[in-house]
């Protein structure tokens, strides 16, 4: 009998409802409406502090090979970074150039908190970091290949680096190319050639730039400074790298770079 009389007093109340005058139910429903807005000048916006930029250590832009390929890397990951350039006064970077010692002090990239040194490493952390950038082949066998390429010019050739260092402002016409250096320009025109016969060229894995392509960049440079003879693919490949937008700003600003290091400016 007690369940009877709540329920009726549950429907008499709804009834009671439902007799409101209309206007009276919009004015209740405007009012609850108003009840939980909340006051703009009470909402608090936590903003997300930004990022620092990324920053490339590099060194001279005339003489420093492994500089170029940092920044060419850097440049296929599409990643836009804050340049800090290390002075020739400095002993450490002036002995890196000379190849008097190992280059420890550029390129580093400071990004996200990681630090990043030579320039392998900087290849490989920017392709795992923006693999949809296509710094490395989608093709399994083509990125094997790219990767090998890639650490054998990282790795060796030092007669050619010692006997042929890179200067983008010299030019010599009749450089005598010391007999050490000859097997390692050798083996750098058969690598690209077998690249571009394999996968097509111009560029060393096919129509777009890949790490393989910033690792040899640099070595382009010499081969045209120094006048190397060439083979007919090699000199297209040349040709190649020296018309990619990025290699052609980093020589143009090579060009108004004013320090000089004596000893790689001399007359051969």
């Amino acid at each position: 009998m007690l369940h009877c009389n709540m329920s009726y007093v549950a429907v008499q109340h709804g009834q009671e409802r439902m007799k409101q005058p209309r206007a009276n139910r919009a004015e209740t429903a405007k009012a609850a409406s108003k009840a939980t807005k909340v006051s703009p000048s009470v909402i608090k916006v936590r903003s997300t502090p930004a990022k620092p930029r990324p920053i490339l250590t590099i060194s001279s832009r005339n003489y420093s090979s492994w500089s170029l390929r940092g920044w060419l890397l850097c440049k296929l990951a599409g990643l836009d970074v804050e340049e800090q350039v290390l002075s020739l006064d400095d002993p450490a970077n002036r002995a890196e150039l000379l190849l008097l010692a190992p280059s420890m002090l550029v390129p580093r990239l400071t990004h996200d908190g990681a630090s990043v040194w030579d320039t392998h490493a900087i290849a490989e952390y920017l392709a795992e970091l923006y693999p949809e950038a296509g710094m490395l082949p989608k093709n399994r066998l083509a990125r094997a290949h790219c990767r090998s390429v890639s650490g054998e010019i990282h790795s060796g050739f030092y007669n050619l680096r010692s006997a042929l260092p890179m200067n983008l402002k010299m030019r010599h016409k009749n450089f005598k190319i010391f007999a050490g250096a000859q097997p390692d320009i050798n083996r750098v025109q058969t690598i690209w050639e077998e690249c571009i016969e394999r996968w097509g060229g111009p560029f060393l894995f096919g129509k777009k730039p890949t790490i393989a392509d910033a690792m040899y960049a640099p070595v382009c440079t010499r081969f045209i400074t120094y006048n190397v003879p060439m083979t007919d693919t090699a000199k297209a490949y040349c040709r190649t790298i020296m018309s990619w937008p990025p290699m052609a700003q980093w020589v143009e600003a090579a060009k108004k770079e004013p320090e000089e290091i004596e000893e790689l400016d001399v007359e051969f």
